[in-house]
């Protein structure tokens, strides 16, 4: 066997894992734009009924990928990344990490989150989400009626049950930082400068509790970085592949 196909039977498989109520479509610029030899694709496990935690999530992103993964999760996707890497270290191969948080949830944003999910259960679910749109977003992105509708779009695919499961889970999930030490893997960090869900000083401390982790902050840019700012993303993702010896 030849050292390229030998590589080529080894490669992990590169899995995009959504935000909060989202799905695909916030990872379409980076679908596009990723090696396909590495067969990327976005998890649905963190939408399944039966994950209620975000360590279901991510047990269940586990079991929906076989083989080494490659994990590039944003926001609570962010989360449950780093929640597979403590569960199963040997075969999380990567971390890229995309407006993230580690921390626990802290008690004026759980007060939020529950106020929300009353608004959820109720069926308010625009009420609520068309008001968050210039928290989601950089004033800039803010303008484009595009990419207001996408976000609209899926969160309102996701619907109330969804919204207000997701939401319970990340009220409740583990402090990350305790194991952010142990993580041996190539890890890449990035936010937007204007992120004011999970501000630059949320991704700062996982660059420095995580070893070795690129930490990369990107310019005129909110919480929905994907979107936003696709091609930085995609440099970014890029370099990091590269830098694992997963890309050319």
């Amino acid at each position: 066997m030849t050292t390229s196909s030998s590589h080529a039977t080894t490669l992990p498989r590169l899995v995009f894992i959504p935000g909060l109520a989202a799905d695909a479509a916030m990872w379409q610029a980076q679908l596009a734009a990723m090696p396909a030899d590495l067969h990327p694709v976005v998890t649905t496990a963190h939408a399944q009924p039966s994950a209620l935690r975000i360590e279901d999530m991510a047990a269940q992103v586990l079991a929906f990928h076989v083989g080494p993964l490659l994990l590039c999760g944003a926001s609570m996707g962010g989360m449950v990344a780093m929640e597979a890497a403590r569960q199963a270290p040997g075969r999380v191969a990567g971390l890229a990490l995309l407006g993230t948080s580690a921390r626990p949830e802290a008690p004026e944003m759980r007060a939020l989150r529950e106020a929300a999910m009353e608004l959820f259960a109720q069926g308010r679910v625009r009420e609520v989400i068309e008001p968050n749109v210039a928290f989601a977003f950089h004033p800039a992105s803010a303008a484009k009626p595009h990419l207001v509708q996408a976000y609209l779009d899926f969160v309102l695919r996701a619907g109330a049950e969804q919204l207000v499961r997701q939401n319970r889970a990340v009220i409740h999930r583990p402090d990350a930082r305790l194991h952010l030490p142990r993580i041996a893997c190539p890890t890449l960090v990035v936010c937007g400068d204007a992120d004011q869900l999970t501000p630059p000083e949320c991704s700062a401390e996982i660059a420095a509790l995580v070893p070795g982790a690129e930490h990369e902050v990107l310019a005129e840019c909110g919480h929905m970085l994907t979107m936003e700012q696709p091609d930085a993303v995609n440099r970014a993702l890029l370099g990091w592949l590269a830098r694992g010896g997963w890309a050319r």
